[in-house]
């Protein structure tokens, strides 16, 4: 939560500023933008489809549902353009939403986890997710919902490295 406040206070900063001070406040919101999220090379054996392939059966065997599967670059490619290799995947424990939105309902802006595969224009793939440590230490939980927390965080963490080393 202090995270969400803290970036949104920023990023209103940058408008209510004079230019010159506006600079500086959004290069703070750039850096937590930034901060807020990490990105996995995913190994060079290891193609885009096995990553998905392999996030799919860790999540899986974790007992994440996957929620929606999005093509983007498919999508792009439909509309009659080029793209690289782009397709977001939504993890979710059901339950554990459910709890986290009935204690604050801005949890539902995070909901459900997204992990994205997409390849550079080297060719080069790459798993990119919200920073889950950030979400985790950022918010004041109540002792009952630290330990769901955790676990998601575990979770997402456990699907990304099955990915980025094709664990099938």
């Amino acid at each position: 939560m202090k995270i969400l406040v803290s970036l949104l206070l920023a990023l209103s900063l940058v408008t209510a500023l004079p230019a010159e001070e506006a600079k500086m406040d959004k290069a703070m919101a750039q850096k937590m933008v930034s901060a807020s999220i990490q990105k996995f090379k995913i190994n060079d054996d290891v193609s885009v489809e096995d990553a998905i392939d392999s996030m799919k059966l860790r999540a899986n065997t974790l007992n994440f549902k996957l929620v929606a599967d999005l093509p983007l670059s498919e999508q792009v490619k439909a509309m009659g353009e080029k793209s690289n290799y782009m397709r977001i995947l939504a993890f979710c424990d059901a339950l554990i939403a459910k709890k986290m939105v009935e204690y604050d309902i801005t949890f539902a802006g995070f909901l459900p986890c997204r992990i994205a595969v997409v390849q550079d224009a080297k060719g080069q793939g790459w798993i990119v997710t919200m920073n889950m440590d950030m979400m985790v230490q950022g918010v004041n939980l109540p002792p009952d919902l630290k330990p769901l927390a955790e676990k998601v965080r575990d979770t997402i963490y456990s699907i990304v490295d099955a990915g980025v080393n094709g664990d099938l």
